[in-house]
């Protein structure tokens, strides 16, 4: 993207499914058409105005057949939980293209209710070859890996104190939100005392799992000033994914963000000091450790010195994941989604007791093993 598309398209419209967490009676496709309709409400718009589709992980055709949309443009762009973010830069693309004017981008899972046994592992992808067999065989443990060279490289001491510092920092900002699954007080007694899942993560280093769906509405800047609520404009965007297995990251302490950011910067012509919210994927406390350093908050190994003394948690002088994220607020599958949604319900003003007034917002999301990213800057006039 170039800087002459910084500001060319607007974020419309956010909103959630109708009820998010643990939905047993909801399929996927039902949050997808909740949120989608919501979102359209939030905007001022109906499925009429529809004329781009986005979703990943799922079917466009049965979204799109569901909600009663007959999109010109569609996108099914599928690189994991950066995929909503990376949609964005597509609908702008698409916009300036004149393939299009009013995106939704959708997402629903019901991650909580369809556990169970996993369908079998597709032999013929490099995955079930190459790494299941020796155990690296999920998020947890896949992660876990990632981690615990951070750990090697600059402490496991001072690792371990950052990633509770996240974890409880981010639990309070969960406690300031009504739609937040998890809202009783964490102390770090309770962070560093809950069960072990894969060393070096705790039960409370993990994302949730749970049922609900979100979408975001975006259109070109003229249509986005006839509307009646305040336009979200995209500033900056950018994506980058660097591998799919583990085993093939070149720095299990780099994020793909590096590059994204780059790239979204560049666009908007901003800097991370332009920045007074920052959103950030959190499938683990790690994750959200190593993506400020990867974004250009801090240097390499800097981390625990950015979060300590609680300093991202309400009150501190650095707003991060002020819905209570992955980590405390919601987490179906796929979460990038819901970054998009809390950080334009902010720059709105929309948060009551938790907003903090930005005027500008970034929001990074991460898919994979740590493999891709799609960064966003946003802003309000």
């Amino acid at each position: 993207m170039t800087r002459d598309l910084a500001g060319s398209v607007a974020i419309v419209g956010v909103a959630e499914s109708d009820e998010i967490g643990v939905v047993p009676g909801k399929s996927s496709l039902m949050h997808h058409a909740e949120a989608g309709y919501n979102a359209l409400a939030d905007a001022g718009l109906s499925v009429k105005d529809v004329d781009g589709l986005f979703t990943a992980g799922f079917s466009t055709l049965a979204t799109a057949e569901y909600m009663g949309i007959k999109p010109k443009y569609s996108d099914s762009t599928s690189i994991g939980g950066s995929s909503f973010l990376v949609h964005v830069e597509h609908a702008m693309a698409a916009i300036n293209a004149g393939m299009c004017e009013v995106a939704l981008i959708t997402h629903g899972e019901t991650g909580r209710s369809r556990r169970g046994a996993r369908p079998p592992a597709d032999a013929s992808t490099p995955g079930p070859q190459f790494e299941i067999p020796y155990g690296i065989n999920g998020a947890p443990i896949n992660y876990a890996v990632a981690c615990s060279r951070y750990m090697h490289q600059y402490g496991e001491d001072r690792t371990r104190q950052a990633m509770a510092e996240i974890a409880v920092s981010t639990r309070k900002w969960a406690q300031m939100n009504p739609k937040a699954l998890m809202r009783d007080p964490m102390s770090f007694d309770d962070y560093h005392n809950s069960r072990w899942i894969a060393w070096p993560f705790h039960l409370l280093d993990c994302c949730l799992v749970t049922d609900a769906g979100a979408a975001v509405v975006v259109t070109s800047a003229a249509r986005a000033r006839s509307l009646p609520k305040k336009p979200v404009w995209v500033l900056g965007t950018g994506e980058h994914h660097d591998h799919a297995l583990m085993s093939q990251m070149e720095d299990l302490t780099v994020h793909p963000a590096k590059v994204a950011a780059e790239r979204a910067f560049g666009m908007a012509d901003m800097k991370p000091a332009d920045i007074d919210l920052t959103m950030l994927y959190d499938s683990f406390t790690y994750t959200v450790l190593m993506c400020l350093e990867s974004l250009g908050y801090c240097g390499p190994g800097e981390g625990p010195d950015f979060v300590k003394n609680q300093r991202t948690a309400p009150g501190g002088e650095f707003a991060l994941n002020t819905s209570g994220g992955g980590l405390s607020y919601t987490h179906p599958g796929m979460y990038g989604i819901f970054l998009i949604v809390e950080a334009v319900r902010q720059l709105r003003g929309e948060c009551g007791e938790r907003n903090v007034n930005p005027k500008t917002a970034l929001a990074n999301g991460s898919g994979g093993s740590l493999s891709s990213s799609g960064v966003l800057i946003l802003g309000v006039d």
